[in-house]
């Protein structure tokens, strides 16, 4: 539970209903389009909130989702249907970032999380007890520990599952009842959870933890499945890396250090060719090393160098300060990988125009 004494821009990562309070109340001051129950935007709010956009006072909204704005009206519409939301995507394409954001704008509350993994038990979708109270008084209200889901039915706001595909399949199935027939029942009270309206469910899933945990087809039906692609374009990928590394230099409280487009460029370039298997001009075909190498390495990687450049460098993010944390991004297994990087330094890196410097600063450290 967040200290109430902690102010949110003391906080390494505040919420988003946190840091991003002042453009949610200047949306809901404007906002006079039709909202569903319990909803504290309407659809058309949330989405600006989502993409960014000025309003009618001047009050500028900033874009938490770079991309195709129809994937964010598919995915609030559905959140207005009885059909739960699921994010498809592979590392790194702002999957949490987006079930966040839109949990805050929705409900006002990102809070209410279950973070799957292989060990995740049914009670953490259903409920558990408080043992202790258990023992003394047996099953009773008083007793019951309500799960994040629960009470998101009970309270009418939406429900995070991070990573659903890594949830043992027979917890997944705990699901199936809450999102067909809203209900949760509890039989040790001789009760049941029926869900308030505005209740629904986003996951989140990892399109590479395919065949781990595989959704059954009956769980699968229950959610309308939007996929978030990587970036469309180099442009797009520098503006995500761009705006997320001045948020994270602001809230780490960085020393400041002048624009870093160029090597936020050559990252994002590097990832992109590596990704992609050919150069950006399609003329060299290069090998594509295991690790996924999306926007959320890029952020990391520059944002190490920026560290590195304010406190142990010139001041002036250089080749050197994003060598280091890029191969370390690039390399993940010692063999293929590195045969996959060390090709390109030599085939692409070493003969590209201004790229002397950075080619020298990734051999010294590979």
């Amino acid at each position: 539970m967040s200290d109430p004494m902690l102010l949110a821009e003391e906080r390494l990562r505040p919420h988003a209903e946190e840091a991003y309070a002042a453009e949610l109340v200047a949306l809901e001051a404007v906002d006079d389009k039709p909202r569903p129950p319990r909803w504290r935007l309407s659809p058309w709010a949330v989405v600006t909130y989502l993409m960014g956009g000025t309003l009618p006072d001047g009050t500028e909204i900033s874009a938490k989702y770079i991309g195709a704005r129809r994937l964010m009206e598919v995915a609030v519409a559905t959140l207005a249907t009885d059909r739960a939301l699921l994010l498809l995507g592979v590392p790194g394409t702002a999957k949490s970032w987006v079930s966040e954001h839109l949990a805050a704008a929705i409900s006002g509350s990102s809070t209410l999380l279950v973070q799957g993994t292989s060990g995740t038990p049914e009670e953490a979708i259903r409920y558990g007890w408080n043992y202790a109270k258990l023992l003394a008084e047996g099953p009773t209200p008083g007793a019951l520990v309500p799960s994040p889901v629960m009470t998101a039915m009970e309270s009418g706001r939406l429900a995070r599952i991070e990573e659903l595909t890594r949830i043992p399949s027979d917890v997944q199935d705990a699901l199936i009842t809450v999102l067909s027939e809203k209900t949760l029942p509890i039989p040790e009270l001789g009760r049941e959870v029926q869900a308030v309206k505005g209740f629904n469910v986003i996951a989140t899933a990892n399109d590479r933890d395919r065949g781990v945990n595989d959704l059954s087809s009956a769980l699968r039906r229950r959610f309308n499945t939007v996929v978030l692609p990587l970036p469309a374009d180099v442009e797009d990928e520098v503006r995500i890396v761009t705006t997320r590394v001045a948020d994270l230099a602001d809230t780490l409280e960085l020393p400041d250090v002048p624009a870093a487009e160029d090597e936020i460029r050559r990252v994002v370039t590097v990832f992109r060719e590596l990704r992609s298997g050919v150069t950006a001009d399609g003329r060299t075909a290069v090998k594509s090393p295991s690790s996924t190498l999306s926007a959320a390495e890029a952020i990391s990687v520059i944002t190490s160098g920026l560290a590195l450049a304010a406190h142990f460098g010139t001041g002036v993010l250089q080749p050197s300060d994003v060598a280091a944390a890029l191969v370390g991004a690039v390399v993940k297994d010692p063999v293929s990988d590195k045969v996959a990087w060390t090709e390109y330094l030599e085939v692409v890196a070493r003969n590209r125009t201004g790229w002397a410097e950075f080619y020298s600063a990734c051999r010294e450290v590979s």
